[in-house]
């Protein structure tokens, strides 16, 4: 699949509910995951009404191939959620995504931007700009760490 100019953003509404949590499964999975990952991670991979309201997602006709979640905290802004379609990386939806929620954390007065990434999507935060400051340890499996990042918001 390759973006194009019929990509659009839009906010999440609930009825696509299912179609968010598969979107955000078939992503974590192309990082080559066992099944028991899987299965220890659908809980926190699930897309529930309570998250929709920071939810934009980026579809191509009527199906969704990325999504991001944003949350707001004063000065600071958690990038919760980032996926992409398989069949989508590569092509600039994540860019695009990442770029949105940068946009909307400063317009809202962030002056940084946290994210607690998969390792494996760490170095795309990296190659933007973000750097790691930490470790936190993951929602879903016990023992494992996740890199904390930070993207600074000022100019």
């Amino acid at each position: 699949m390759t973006p194009s100019a019929d990509l659009t953003l839009r906010a999440a509404r609930p009825s696509d509910l299912a179609a968010l949590t598969d979107l955000c499964l078939r992503s974590k999975a192309h990082w080559g995951y066992d099944d028991a990952f899987m299965t220890a991670c659908r809980d926190e991979l699930t897309v529930t009404e309570a998250d929709l309201p920071g939810i934009t997602l980026l579809e191509n006709g009527a199906s969704p191939i990325a999504m991001v979640q944003l949350t707001l905290d004063g000065d600071t802004a958690d990038l919760a959620r980032l996926y992409v379609a398989p069949e989508a990386m590569g092509q600039g939806a994540g860019r695009r995504l990442l770029d949105h929620a940068i946009t909307q954390a400063r317009r809202s007065g962030a002056h940084t931007l946290t994210i607690e990434a998969d390792p494996n999507a760490a170095p795309f935060y990296e190659r933007l700009g973000a750097r790691q400051t930490g470790e936190v340890p993951s929602g879903s499996i016990p023992g494992r760490k996740l890199p904390r990042l930070e993207l600074p918001l000022t100019p």
